[in-house]
């Protein structure tokens, strides 16, 4: 760690979903928001921590209530404590997620506990790791060579989260239902950015007012730097800011210094061979599948998932048989890999809380097969948000975990807690939507 821009603060990142610990290590993420974790997180030495709420598989009612109970409870550790915190909601770098629902909870529930009227919400979905990069108000995605602006991207078509706005003002205005319009949102340039001109960039956030939304735009980890010593500026002189970003701002608020990517020896693998789950079904995720699958150490295991619509007893015969499949082929010495249908399960009639239930049914097919295994594979490999979540979670029975760091950009590593159903193998966090072709084939061979 080098000395994080909030010192005797505590930064509190919820994660909607496990990926948020892309460009940290060394630092540790709690699977639940219980008053024992919040004290662990308070009291540990680090200048931050992560509690996974993933909440991006979670309905509207149920995002609102757990937010709502995660605030009373920070707000709680921090009175005891006497610890003060910064709070941000870190979520998708594609603006994928329940937006504004969960900052819009924090700030009601802290402001009604007594805390201080939050001035502003900072937003910066930049995520340089995985090329999201925001210029000129206009937030991109980076294919090989080309920007390609967000809502014209497979992710803006999600069916629970879609959003037709590319420029970040007029996507608040979209997502806020013209609550904030777009004409008053501030915006931080890169131009003011890398002018040099820090007291120009806290003017603009002393401004803020009525949780009045400010952008940061950001090409590269440098344009973070100005922007974080005039937000300290701004909040010694008692302004209040809650965060909604992606991963890379986490980093340099929280002082987190580069590091090498992952080697294996300092993942310390088991003997033997490992089990990749994909559970994304994006583009992308589906290359990267197949150019894994030309290795001759892995083994295929194609998982039906659309055999949900079948029934319970149905469904639950074919996670016994992808579950007994793959013990048989991590017993001969090979990598299982297990994955869903490759195109996305829509039913007439589909509402985006139906789309979503459903996905999260898929992925609880995922995590009783991983929960039910007899068989202990050296290294286990989750892709997709909501799938890598549910088997951290529910099937392999983390409550903390140690981020070790990233074995490839925008790809972290968890290493299991001794009372996780793997105790100490390492957990590779590989979201939907980073990498390259041939990144998840990478990953395996450097690991087995």
């Amino acid at each position: 760690m080098i000395k994080p821009y909030f010192p005797g603060s505590k930064l509190v990142i919820l994660d909607d979903d496990p990926t948020g610990v892309q460009t940290v290590h060394d630092v540790f993420v709690y699977t639940d928001w219980s008053l024992e974790s919040i004290r662990k997180g308070f009291k540990s030495p680090e200048a931050l921590f992560f509690i996974l709420t993933n909440s991006r598989s979670f309905t509207e009612e149920q995002t609102e209530a757990v937010h709502r109970e995660i605030a009373l409870r920070i707000w709680q550790v921090s009175q005891e404590t006497g610890i003060p915190f910064l709070l941000v909601s870190r979520s998708d770098s594609t603006l994928r997620g329940h937006y504004p629902l969960e900052t819009e909870t924090l700030r009601q529930t802290l402001e009604g506990l007594g805390a201080p009227p939050f001035d502003g919400e900072i937003l910066c979905p930049f995520f340089l790791e995985g090329g999201r990069l925001t210029i000129d108000n206009i937030h991109y995605v980076k294919y090989g060579e080309r920007l390609v602006p967000a809502a014209e991207t497979e992710f803006a078509r999600d069916k629970t989260f879609g959003y037709t706005s590319s420029d970040m003002r007029c996507y608040i205005e979209e997502k806020t239902k013209g609550q904030y319009p777009a004409h008053e949102v501030i915006c931080i340039s890169l131009e003011m950015l890398r002018s040099g001109d820090i007291s120009k960039i806290e003017q603009c956030l002393l401004q803020a007012e009525g949780f009045q939304k400010i952008i940061v735009n950001a090409e590269q980890y440098s344009d973070l730097e100005p922007f974080c010593q005039a937000l300290a500026l701004a909040a010694g002189k008692g302004k209040h800011y809650l965060f909604r970003t992606a991963a890379s701002i986490v980093k340099v608020l929280g002082g987190v210094t580069d590091r090498e990517l992952l080697s294996k020896e300092e993942m310390k693998c088991g003997e033997g061979a490992g089990l990749v789950i994909v559970g994304s079904h994006t583009a992308k995720s589906t290359a990267q599948l197949e150019e894994l699958l030309t290795l001759s150490c892995v083994q295929a295991i194609p998982f039906q998932s659309d055999l949900i619509l079948e029934g319970e007893e149905v469904f639950q015969k074919e996670i016994f048989r992808v579950r007994k499949a793959c013990e048989e082929v991590i017993r001969c010495a090979k990598t299982a890999v297990v994955y869903t249908s490759r195109t996305l399960l829509v039913q007439e009639g589909d509402t985006k809380e139906s789309a979503l239930l459903r996905s999260v049914g898929i992925s609880g097919g995922l995590q009783d097969l991983v929960k039910g295994l007899e068989v202990t594979p050296a290294f286990l490999i989750a892709k997709g948000g909501i799938t890598s979540s549910d088997i951290a979670v529910k099937a392999l029975n983390v409550r903390h975990a140690l981020v070790l760091g990233q074995v490839k950009p925008g790809i972290p590593v968890w290493r299991t807690d001794e009372e996780s159903l793997f105790p100490g193998i390492p957990y590779v966090i590989f979201p939907g939507n980073v990498g390259e072709i041939e990144t998840l084939r990478e990953i395996v061979e450097l690991l087995v």
